[in-house]
């Protein structure tokens, strides 16, 4: 159980939110991501974490107690790259980070069509957003609440137009981060809409040992050379560092993920190492599949639960399956991820 706030007699022995919690925006001055417009947020429950305004809100930096939770890539945080765009660039900039946010017409590998081209795993995370408004939680008035939203456009001129307003939320003792989306097509032709959380978990929550959780039906991404993604194989439990993992290895699992009586799905992971519980809901309907990303390389240890729209399989498959989501001008979108840290 977490000791935070709500466990402590704090009531008139505090002057300023800051001593229990809140939200504290900042830019950075050093480094490879010099510039960039970032936010800390405080739980005053262990967990604390660093929005990325200048990347679509995405999370980088999450700790819980002394307890890392992300996966930070080489590069770290980068400043936005507005048209990396093209086949795998958008690895070049890709922090890692507990939440990185694909789409929002494209989540795959690159590709090309009658519509242009499209690069891994699209725009979205490449693009800063608009703050339109902050709230601080006033635990002194009762109020626990606290949030940041913003607004995201990936557009152009001739379109397609997609927004995203995104508001992450929490409360003072609380050790949850719910993500809230919408997206709305602002242009005036209709738009191919695809949408996948990128979350990226790493050591010590990941670690040799440490269960992976989810149900559903599931299927390699690639079933002719997968070797973790089979029936013998128990890919629930992460591995140590592999060797065969170095370099561009990787496997992924696509799941179409249960979902219980309220239609809500979830997956996670525990490390009894830490004893510690990292848990991911969100609704079937509005996020029907999730991707389990394994990539347990040296030096480059990270394990991936990626709630999606569809498995990144790009927009050609998904239409090619019928599954292709088709926005009309006006047309909205939302989706709710949920975020908890348990102790065990």
């Amino acid at each position: 159980m977490s000791r935070g706030i709500n466990n402590l007699d704090w009531k008139d022995k505090i002057s300023n939110t800051s001593q229990m919690g809140g939200i504290e925006t900042s830019i950075l001055d050093n480094g490879l991501g010099r510039g960039t417009r970032i936010a800390w947020i405080n739980t005053g429950t262990g967990l604390r974490y660093k929005v990325v305004i200048d990347r679509a809100m995405d999370i980088s930096d999450a700790f819980y107690n002394q307890y890392s939770l992300a996966w930070i890539s080489h590069n770290g945080i980068l400043p936005p790259e507005r048209f990396a765009d093209k086949g795998i660039n958008w690895l070049r900039n890709f922090g890692g980070g507990l939440l990185t946010t694909c789409g929002l017409s494209h989540i795959g590998g690159p590709e090309i069509d009658e519509n242009g081209e499209r690069g891994l795993h699209g725009l979205i995370s490449n693009i800063p957003a608009e703050i339109i408004s902050i709230i601080q939680p006033d635990p002194l008035a009762g109020k626990m609440e606290m949030s940041i939203t913003g607004i995201i456009k990936q557009a152009q001129i001739f379109g397609p137009v997609l927004e995203l307003k995104r508001t992450i939320s929490g409360k003072l003792g609380e050790a949850k981060i719910v993500i809230h989306d919408e997206v709305i097509n602002r242009g005036n032709t209709v738009s191919p809409h695809m949408l996948l959380y990128h979350f990226n978990l790493g050591w010590p929550l990941v670690d040799e040992g440490s269960k992976i959780f989810w149900n559903g039906k599931w299927q390699p991404r690639e079933e002719d050379t997968t070797i973790l993604f089979t029936d013998e194989n128990d890919f629930r439990t992460c591995k140590p560092p592999l060797e065969n993992h170095c370099g561009g290895r990787e496997e992924a699992a696509y799941i179409d993920i249960d979902a219980d009586d309220s239609g809500m799905s979830e997956c996670g992971i525990y490390s009894p190492r830490i004893n510690l519980e990292l848990s991911l809901r969100f609704q079937k309907k509005q996020l029907p599949w999730l991707t389990n990303w394994q990539h347990f390389g040296k030096g480059e240890y990270v394990l991936g639960l990626e709630p999606g729209t569809n498995p990144p399989i790009g927009q050609l498959k998904a239409k090619e399956q019928d599954e292709l989501i088709l926005l009309e001008p006006g047309e909205t979108r939302s989706y709710t991820c949920q975020v908890e840290l348990l102790e065990k």
